[in-house]
Formats: structure tokens, sequence, C-alpha cells
């Protein structure tokens, strides 16, 4: 267990999967928690559970990609709060086209949601940790596909999303060491989400493939035998969220379940 007690979170993407899974496990170790979602009812609800378990809590719809709905995201949780000691930019979606069949519309999309929204909630949140001079936790959700890109469907686009936030965060790292901010970032692999869902369901479409035969090829591969679960993300978070990683950053952690050693 970690101790976050006197600490704020604020988690994007948090209604559901990995980031709902994130912003409980934070609000168990003791922090109050921001929980950011573009569907204010997941939000709520997960705000809820926070609340139920003796934490502060507060759901906040924001469209991460929007600047001014980010700075009043901010606005929203410091006027709360009072602060923020851990960003985690969790928001993501996929596409799964080929990239050369790819709109430019679906380009700009994935990266406005998966990459641009993370600097937009660095930008927004990291001056008043700089301010505070207590330190703080920035932490991005990347993706096995951020080392290496997905052989089995046509993901390529998103996997340079996440390659994109591991050099993000790889950067602000240096630049946020000078105020003990730590920066790093999580690497998941095949997580039992609705994301993993909408991966088969499409390879269906596009390829004919049995519906579950996608998901259930790539937890062949994974070495520890089964699928990842939320949780598994949200307990490697938590210790990138607390103080017993405060010597780390800059990093790209996998939580692959072995399907990802680089």
């Amino acid at each position: 267990m970690y101790d976050l007690t006197g600490k704020v979170a604020l988690v994007t993407g948090a209604g559901r999967g990995i980031g709902r899974a994130i912003a409980l496990r934070l609000a168990r170790e003791g922090a109050d928690v921001a929980v950011v979602d573009l569907d204010r009812a997941t939000a709520e609800e997960v705000a809820g559970e926070a609340r139920r378990l003796g934490r502060r809590a507060i759901a906040i719809k924001t469209d991460v990609t929007d600047a001014a709905d980010v700075d009043a995201m901010a606005e929203r949780a410091l006027a709360e709060f009072g602060q923020v000691d851990i960003l985690v930019n969790n928001a993501g979606i996929q596409i799964v086209v080929p990239m050369l069949e790819m709109s430019e519309e679906q380009w700009d999309t994935l990266f406005d949601v998966n990459l641009k929204s993370y600097w937009l909630c660095a930008r927004a949140i990291a001056p008043q940790m700089i301010a505070r001079g207590q330190g703080g936790k920035i932490l991005n959700a990347a993706s096995r596909a951020g080392k290496t890109p997905s052989r089995l469907t046509p993901i390529g686009a998103y996997a340079t999303t996440k390659h994109g936030v591991i050099g993000f965060t790889r950067a602000l790292a240096f630049e946020l060491a000078p105020h003990k901010i730590n920066v790093n970032c999580y690497c998941p692999g095949v997580v039992d989400t609705p994301m993993w869902d909408q991966i088969d369901r499409e390879m269906h479409r596009r390829t004919g493939a049995p519906l579950g035969s996608t998901k259930a090829r790539a937890v062949a591969e994974i070495p520890l035998g089964r699928i990842e679960q939320p949780d598994d993300v949200a307990n490697l978070v938590a210790f990138l969220a607390s103080s017993e990683s405060d010597y780390m950053t800059g990093q790209a952690i996998n939580i692959t379940g072995g399907s990802e050693i680089h």
C-alpha cells in the first residue's frame, strides 16, 4: 500500500476502464480525486464510488482536446481542492485503420486525444505544482504499441501517438526535474477493456475473423498466460504516484505480462 493521504489526483479518461481503476486505486490510497471524462454520467459514477471510500471527489466533464475546456478543468479542480499533486493523463482512443487508408480527420483526432491533450493538461496543471514548490507527479498513458507496433492489427497511427507519448514524457521529465516533478509513463499490453473489444469487432468487420479470435490471439502471446486487468495497470500507477518512486523520472514502464520487454 502507498500512502497518498493529503494528495490530490486528477485523472483524465477516468469514467471507465483503466482510468476508472486508477482513480479508485488512488482514492483507496488516500488521495482526493478529480474524475475527468467527456462522459459526465460515468465520471459522476466514479466520483461517487471515490466518495464512498471516504475521499473528496468531483466529476469534471472535459473535452481534453480543447485548450479552453482544459484550462476550465484545471481551474475547477484547483478551486475545489486548492492543489493538484498528481496528474494522470489517461484519456485515449483507438481507430483501427491502416495508416495509408486513414483520413486526415482520423489522424488528427488520434493525435489530438492521445498526445496533444497530454500537453494541454500538463500545461494547465504543472505551473501550480511549480509555484507550490513541493514537487508533483505527472503520469502519461503510453502502450506496448509505443515500444513495438502491433503485427496483428492495423493500429499504426495509434502506435505512432504512443511513441509520441514516450518522447513527450522523456522531454517533459528533463524540463520539470529542477522542480522535483517526476514525469513517467506506463505502457499496458492487452487490457480487458472496451477498447480491445472495439479492436476485435473491427477486425471481424474488416477481415471476417470470428468475433473474439483477434483478442484471443493477442492474449495467447502473453507469457504470463492471462489478459491484463485494469487493476494491474492501476497497481503500477499507484506506485508511480507515490513517494516510493521519487527517484524515477523519464521512464516508460511496461506492464504487459511479459509480452513487451524492451
